[in-house]
């Protein structure tokens, strides 16, 4: 008998580069049927806090608030000394913030939480957050709708003329963390699924060992996913966010993670550090 699994994934270039090979058929395991579920990542943040997916990527961030999953060692997006920027209409300083209205693309991105805690060392006055899609940041910023913006995905390396980048969270985290690599994006899978979960890790990790070594045709896919951007930038991005420890996190990846729930729990920003599940 075939297990039907509801697969949530963003619909976005790193994304789709990894599930390429189980898009199209080109990797796969018996008796394992996917179901794709492309979605905002916050919303999928959202839809496995209420455990209606069986596997999905979700932001680090909000894996702190879930039940009932554990971590895919593969299928993880780390940086590697870079990560999401916070950018203005002018050159300001990133005292500054604290006065200005900023976009974010959610709450539960861990985009957000790295923002929260990096300006808790900046000062105690809290700024006005928007929350709204991560694709209409750069808009808003440059029409005054708001004052800055967080920029994720690929914003993160080719942001709009006009824009000034403010702050990098990527070396802000590399300056508290020993240089750890920063977790930003994980793939989970529901503890129900049992006896099934290692064949799931591992579907996802031959998935993304296909696509770099087809690699030209896995960027082919995810360009359908490139919002506008030129092939060498999609490309740059999934090299980035696409590495080694997207293979297999490893323990250096569990450290990374362990760090940063410990450093959000002491800033007060989470409440308990979760049991991290490795799959």
């Amino acid at each position: 008998m075939s297990m039907r699994l509801r697969v949530g994934h963003t619909p976005d270039a790193d994304d789709a580069f990894m599930f390429y090979a189980i898009a199209e058929g080109k990797v796969g395991i018996e008796g394992i049927e996917v179901e794709h579920i492309i979605r905002d990542i916050e919303e999928l943040n959202r839809m496995a806090i209420n455990n209606e997916l069986d596997v999905t990527a979700v932001s680090a961030h909000a894996y702190a608030y879930t039940k009932g999953y554990a971590i895919l060692r593969s299928g993880a997006s780390f940086g590697l000394s870079y990560g999401p920027i916070v950018v203005a209409r002018s050159a300001i300083s990133a005292d500054e913030l604290a006065y200005m209205r900023i976009a974010v693309p959610g709450r539960l991105t861990t985009a957000y939480l790295l923002l929260d805690m990096a300006l808790r060392d900046y000062f105690q006055r809290d700024p006005a957050i928007v929350e709204m899609r991560f694709d209409e940041i750069e808009d808003a910023v440059l029409s005054n709708k708001v004052d800055a913006g967080l920029l994720i995905h690929e914003a993160q390396i080719a942001y709009k003329h006009g824009l000034h980048k403010v702050l990098d969270l990527g070396a802000w985290w590399s300056s508290i963390s020993s240089n750890l690599p920063l977790p930003l994006g994980i793939d989970v899978a529901s503890l129900s699924l049992g006896n099934a979960l290692p064949q799931v890790s591992l579907l996802l990790k031959r998935s993304i060992a296909y696509a770099y070594e087809h690699f030209d045709d896995a960027l082919d896919y995810a360009m359908n996913y490139s919002r506008g951007k030129d092939r060498d930038t999609i490309a740059r991005f999934v090299k980035m966010y696409v590495n080694n420890l997207t293979l297999d996190m490893g323990d250096v990846g569990y450290k990374a993670l362990k760090r940063l729930y410990s450093l959000a729990r002491s800033k007060g920003v989470i409440v308990d550090e979760p049991e991290i599940i490795l799959i």
